[in-house]
């Protein structure tokens, strides 16, 4: 048998469970947490319905091509060589370790170093922008809504009314997912796949999706429960809902590959410091009095940043042509979070912790950026003597 098409079918199923292990705390996580009392297999039966039916349309839709358009640019590589087994290798190292690693940087910086700066533009922008809307949306969620489910235990009645709408925005939000993350995986096989390579692929997706299952998202899944409020299913609910808005505009947007592991801890670590924040002030409603300045100020930045948010928005791919356009994003995003502890230090509720734990987040992605990049131009250095020579 060719060794080229031992090595394509094995580096597709371990890309397969090392992207779908890695990056259950995404999509899945906050589903898992809040459905912990139903079987295993109840849940994989959902979630694997919907890739199966994301899979099967991108197929039809795009003549064979699963990536959704996203792999135009990546041209197969007709004879692979052992070398292209170690970006799944290696992220299943460190999905091991629980470091939430971008599989995109990881898989498809290998097949295409060039592609590094596009992809790394579109989820640093992925990450401020999902921020930004984070704090913004939950400034409002937790006074109206998230407050009150921390106080109100769920009723029967209730309970099956939000379930409902939890699988429903978890569907939403999973085939969204995919969409934007086909493309870590199917990069092994042909642009336009087969009856046979579908039907086998399909297969071994719903295998590592249930092995996933079955052992309940496992390290990963420690980000998710150390938020606050995720295993509540109406707090997971809207969780799931922006996050899947978010990769809907995202997909939208360009057909450039992005993190989608940025855009999450992005809209994670904004809606920690708003909730917080809110709950402070509730808290402790001196504050607005003994802080009124800073107060004043964080209405300030919050037109700013929804004035920002709306322009992105407009500018749609044309967003990372604008060079100012970043900095900026991340500049309204680290001065709100400023400005948003300053509110509070009257008080001091909690919010020096919640910048522990996002800055704690933000190293480990960007640890598992900065191997794995390295990783991959280091070994195409030793093969080729290049760092962006053909291996």
């Amino acid at each position: 048998m060719d060794p080229s098409f031992i090595i394509m079918w094995t580096g597709f199923i371990l890309a397969g469970y090392a992207v779908v292990g890695n990056d259950s705390i995404q999509t899945l996580g906050t589903f898992l947490s809040s459905n912990e009392d139903k079987p295993w297999y109840v849940l994989w039966g959902f979630a694997g319905s919907i890739l199966a039916a994301t899979l099967v349309y991108g197929w039809f839709a795009y003549s064979g091509d699963v990536s959704y358009g996203r792999l135009e640019k990546y041209a197969f590589v007709d004879n692979m060589s052992w070398p292209y087994l170690l970006p799944p290798l290696v992220l299943m190292l460190l999905t091991r370790t629980g470091i939430p690693v971008s599989t995109s940087f990881l898989v498809l910086t290998f097949f295409k170093p060039k592609g590094l700066w596009d992809m790394t533009e579109k989820s640093v922008l992925g990450y401020a922008l999902a921020f930004c809307v984070a704090i913004m949306v939950w400034q409002l969620v937790t006074k109206m809504l998230d407050r009150k489910f921390m106080e109100t235990p769920l009723t029967t009645s209730s309970k099956r009314n939000w379930t409902i709408l939890q699988w429903s925005s978890t569907g939403f939000l999973w085939g969204q997912w995919l969409i934007q993350d086909f493309a870590n995986i199917y990069v092994y096989l042909p642009r336009a796949l087969t009856g046979m390579e579908i039907t086998i692929s399909l297969f071994v997706l719903l295998t590592m999706l249930g092995i996933i299952f079955y052992i309940r998202g496992g390290n990963i899944q420690k980000i998710v429960k150390e938020k606050t409020n995720t295993t509540d299913i109406r707090s997971a609910t809207i969780v799931d809902f922006i996050y899947g808005l978010l990769l809907l505009f995202f997909k939208e947007f360009s057909n450039v590959p992005m993190s989608t592991t940025w855009v999450f801890l992005g809209l994670l670590a904004g809606r920690e410091i708003a909730i917080r924040y809110v709950m402070e002030l509730i808290k402790e409603p001196s504050d607005l009095e003994k802080a009124k300045g800073w107060h004043i100020l964080g209405l300030v930045l919050n037109v700013v940043i929804i004035g920002l948010i709306g322009y992105v928005v407009y500018l749609r791919d044309q967003a990372t042509e604008i060079d100012w356009i970043i900095p900026t994003m991340a500049a309204a995003m680290i001065s709100r979070a400023f400005v948003a502890y300053q509110e509070t230090i009257p008080g001091r509720l909690n919010l020096k912790a919640a910048f522990r734990d996002i800055g704690r987040d933000l190293a480990k992605v960007s640890f598992g950026l900065a191997v794995s990049v390295a990783l991959v131009y280091l070994m195409r250095y030793l093969l080729t003597g290049s760092l962006s020579g053909a291996i």
